[in-house]
């Protein structure tokens, strides 16, 4: 469904009741009695899944697609470990060294499971058409740590900040692509997750993430398709300048932060999402806690127009559906008032 993406922010913005936008995605494994493994590796799965997460919670401001940080870092040559009940993750690395960044090939769209994950998304678009649809990539600065090992990457950029150029000059221009084929398939937009970045001092944000975000929004990001951009690390409110400045008209915090440090720096024109904790509340949580922590949450944002609530970060595949619930019931009884 085409939609003027940019009225939409505006739209939400003006609402005096605003509509949940959690990262709920791979909780649908539970209901369609599949593994997250086998959602991962089908097309059709995945596209049921996003429209069975749609139509069981019709207050979500929007569907999004999975959170799977793993994706592009296979297609790139990185080893993946599957898990029947979690989502993959990526094991070493292939970039350890100038000669390496040289030699590390961009793929082409379509290799290894980008293809599979951009049919998921044509073939659900269609499908929904009461609301956005956001397909799921991750950042360049993550997706450049994983191919360097993500907990070498941030010593990467003060040792050897050439090569960690050049591995991201190659991943920003591959998720130029990736993300102009998502915008192919008619979808809203791309949920963008840079969770590296969050762990970064300002000056290195500003040099080895934020510059490339800026080059991957202006080339994608238009009227009918949004890039949300998602940090879920704790040094987000110190670098909130090179976030906010990105190009993006909607940011999701996780919950390393603290919203209501978060808002006051967030433009009036731009929607600020956040931050219910995904492991602690919502996988390890009682529909109680859960409860009390989104109305904690929202008595503290929901000051700002601009606020909207969400989980802070991906919703694990095996949460309670109970749960979700009560985070839906939560919205609903703090709007009531």
């Amino acid at each position: 469904m085409k939609l003027n993406m940019y009225k939409w922010v505006d739209d939400i913005i003006a609402s005096d009741k605003k509509q949940a936008l959690p990262v709920l995605s791979f909780p649908s494994v539970q209901k369609m009695g599949v593994t997250v493994k086998e959602l991962t590796a089908s097309s059709d799965l995945q596209a049921q899944g996003i429209k069975l997460i749609a139509d069981s919670f019709p207050k979500c401001a929007a569907a999004v697609s999975y959170m799977d940080l793993s994706l592009e870092a296979e297609a790139f040559g990185s080893e993946i470990r599957y898990s029947d009940d979690e989502v993959p993750t990526v094991i070493g690395s292939i970039v350890d060294d100038e000669d390496s960044a040289e030699e590390l090939r961009i793929p082409e769209i379509g290799e290894a499971r980008t293809g599979l994950n951009i049919e998921a998304i044509r073939k659900v678009v269609p499908l929904i058409t009461d609301k956005p649809v956001f397909a799921g990539a991750i950042g360049p600065f993550s997706l450049a740590g994983r191919l360097m090992d993500v907990s070498e990457a941030m010593y990467y950029c003060y040792d050897e900040p050439d090569m960690v150029h050049t591995v991201l000059g190659k991943v920003t221009d591959f998720l130029i692509a990736y993300m102009k084929a998502y915008k192919e398939t008619g979808c809203n937009g791309v949920v963008m997750a840079e969770p590296l970045a969050g762990l970064l001092s300002y000056d290195l944000a500003e040099e080895f993430s934020a510059a490339y975000v800026r080059k991957i929004v202006e080339a994608v990001q238009d009227e009918n398709f949004l890039i949300v951009y998602h940090n879920c690390g704790n040094s987000a409110v110190a670098t909130i300048d090179t976030i906010v400045s990105n190009g993006c008209r909607v940011f999701h915090f996780g919950n390393a932060v603290d919203m209501a440090d978060i808002m006051p720096h967030m433009p009036a024109n731009c929607i600020a999402l956040g931050n219910v904790d995904p492991a602690r509340q919502f996988r390890n949580g009682t529909p109680e806690s859960v409860y009390a922590a989104t109305i904690e949450v929202m008595e503290k944002c929901c000051k700002y127009p601009n606020y909207v609530i969400s989980s802070g970060c991906d919703i694990p595949p095996m949460t309670s559906w109970d749960n979700i619930n009560s985070f839906f019931k939560a919205v609903d009884d703090f709007y009531a008032r």
